[in-house]
């Protein structure tokens, strides 16, 4: 009797099918002889169901599962052959691929490929076979819940940024006389009892200016896009005639920075020096509440500047982009007490009250 098994027919036919462009590994070997049986010949009814159950685990594409119905048949009347004490001829194979376009070598290369000798042929096949290819994956997709709902937090859009700045405004007539007053042209007809020409007034120019205190880095990155969007529209896209940005890391201190990277500082007191009782100063910060800490340092600092900055105008406001409930707790309730209500959320309305403040 034979000691040909059901595990020899499935390597052999692994061994012929690897020489073909199957991409499989020791792994859909492993797979394979898990799920075989170690009787053989496989009985009449279970044979189609082998087949069938290694073709799904081997083969990927309909081009894959073509060649192994054409290399199935033979490899299996070879195995019953074998398993018999019949040893035949091997089982054929599929044609092999026809050979590259011949290239001209070089004289030198011809001597050199004379050289050297032939490889073993059962050497050659012993190192194709067993040679390393490529590792295929099985793609498996994560469930996903239908009740998900893909949500962001968005403080305040650009558009809303460019309106809210219009009222801004603090109007002062000294500009060209170039204004027809209708209502001062009718009252000095009236007057004078007859027309004697058009009265002009002067064009109104908004006087207002703006100071910007941004906070930087640290808990204030996520929202560097809306600091940044909230210093160019009012710089560029509003009618403010004097806009000025500085920027501080958590709390202003003696120096402020010109540049969002802080490389260029600026004494406070130059900063205060040009403030007036009619300057607007809006700060934009978060004041701890983003990591929920309660820093008494962050409290005394902003607490000292905020009394500094009495002194010379109280047209002041401060911008938090961290929801208002994420204030409990920490240094941002200390210091929306410090500034009696001048404390609003990012939001639409936050930023139309924040201007209403520093407007007045």
């Amino acid at each position: 009797m034979s000691s040909f098994t059901a595990i020899d027919f499935c390597v052999d036919l692994f061994l012929l099918l690897r020489q073909h462009i199957l991409t499989l590994g020791l792994k859909d070997l492993f797979a394979v002889l898990s799920i075989v049986d170690q009787q053989w010949p496989w009985p009449a009814d279970e044979h189609e169901e082998y087949r069938l159950r290694i073709r799904l685990l081997w083969c990927r594409t309909s081009g894959e599962e073509q060649i192994f119905d054409e290399l199935w048949v033979p490899t299996f009347a070879h195995a019953l052959q074998d398993d018999v004490g019949e040893r035949a001829a091997p089982p054929p194979s599929l044609p092999p691929a026809p050979p590259p376009p011949e290239v001209h070598d070089t004289f030198e290369q011809q001597q050199d490929e004379r050289a050297q000798p032939d490889p073993s042929p059962n050497a050659a096949s012993v190192a194709a076979q067993w040679e390393p290819l490529p590792f295929y994956v099985p793609l498996s997709l994560a469930p996903v819940d239908e009740a998900f709902e893909l949500g962001s937090y968005w403080p305040i859009a650009h558009r809303q940024m460019v309106y809210a700045w219009r009222y801004l405004r603090r109007p002062v007539a000294d500009g060209p006389c170039d204004r027809f007053d209708l209502d001062a042209t009718l009252a000095a007809t009236i007057r004078y009892g007859l027309f004697r020409g058009p009265v002009y007034r002067r064009r109104e120019r908004n006087h207002a200016q703006l100071i910007l205190l941004l906070d930087q880095n640290g808990s204030m990155m996520p929202f560097h896009r809306f600091t940044r969007d909230l210093a160019t529209t009012a710089q560029y896209e509003s009618s403010i005639a004097h806009v000025e940005v500085y920027y501080f890391h958590n709390a202003p201190s003696a120096y402020l920075y010109r540049d969002p990277h802080l490389t260029n500082p600026l004494p406070l007191d130059a900063m205060l020096a040009t403030c007036t009782p009619d300057t607007s100063l809006l700060i934009v910060s978060d004041g701890g509440a983003a990591r929920g800490y309660r820093r008494p340092e962050r409290i005394r600092a902003t607490r000292t500047f905020l009394r500094t900055l009495e002194r010379h105008t109280l047209l002041h406001a401060w911008l938090n982009p961290m929801p208002r409930e994420r204030w409990a707790d920490s240094s941002a309730q200390v210091i929306a007490a410090l500034l009696q209500g001048r404390m609003f959320q990012m939001d639409e309305d936050g930023f139309s009250q924040a201007i209403d403040v520093i407007r007045m």
